[in-house]
């Protein structure tokens, strides 16, 4: 028994964490501006929004893969 709740623990470091509260996260560290300097996508860059850029990153794996790598290394 123990063993099968082992198993079913994931190794993913954002298992459960939502994007929105990733970017979320990242705004509140880093603000627009410097999010969008080491992100560069437009949708950090020119009239930014949560809205917006939970749109573009839900859509486009690669940006969220950047923004997923820059929350774990911020939270390191």
């Amino acid at each position: 028994m123990e063993e099968n709740k082992q198993q079913n623990i994931s190794n993913d470091p954002l298992h459960c964490v939502k994007l929105a509260d990733i970017v979320q996260y990242l705004q509140a560290v880093y603000g627009w501006k410097e999010l969008g300097e080491r992100i560069q996508i437009r949708c950090f860059q020119f009239d930014p929004s949560i809205k917006s850029s939970l749109k573009f990153l839900r859509r486009t794996p690669w940006a969220r893969e950047k923004v997923e790598q820059l929350y774990l290394e911020s939270r390191q």
